[in-house]
């Protein structure tokens, strides 16, 4: 497994410097049979959300597909996912202009979810930072999505590194 698939915060490349993961190419990518939500708890902040996918037939979710140095660098990424407590990984296909690509994929954990959250507009900003990869259409309905307007809290690399 040499893809990672991502449709939330790290979509932006910045974040994933941050957080330590080189890749080798980053193309768009796009998760059909599901649906971008917005329905995983934060951990100690109440109403707030993260990124999660969920099955929907007729659906489709867009994001960044990163080509890995080595398949073993994915697990770089699990302590920021809190995999296997807050999101598990799986492997789905993802559609590509190279084709259908077998990526890792993170995957909220059932028992965290809950209908009545939003996003706060600094984690947001992470998805839209995503522009690049993502169709006009799918880029502006992010941007439409109902956010928690809050103040930045960061001032150093941590709002990068963690969802503070």
């Amino acid at each position: 497994m040499h893809y990672y698939f991502a449709y939330g915060s790290n979509m932006n490349p910045a974040r994933m410097g941050a957080r330590g993961l080189s890749t080798v190419n980053a193309l768009a990518g796009t998760l059909k049979g599901f649906s971008l939500r917005f329905d995983k708890r934060a951990t100690g902040k109440t109403g707030v959300a993260y990124a999660n996918v969920g099955y929907q037939r007729d659906g489709k979710v867009e994001g960044v597909l990163y080509q890995l140095e080595r398949p073993e660098d994915i697990v770089i990424m699990d302590p920021f996912e809190g995999n296997p407590v807050r999101y598990g990984r799986e492997v789905f296909c993802v559609d590509s202009a190279q084709g259908i690509i077998h990526a890792w994929v993170y995957v909220a954990n059932k028992a965290l979810l809950a209908d009545d959250l939003l996003p706060e507009r600094q984690y947001l900003n992470h998805l839209l930072a995503g522009k690049a990869w993502h169709s006009d259409d799918y880029h502006q309905w992010l941007s439409a999505q109902p956010c928690i307007e809050s103040e930045r809290v960061d001032s150093d690399m941590n709002g990068l590194i963690y969802n503070v």
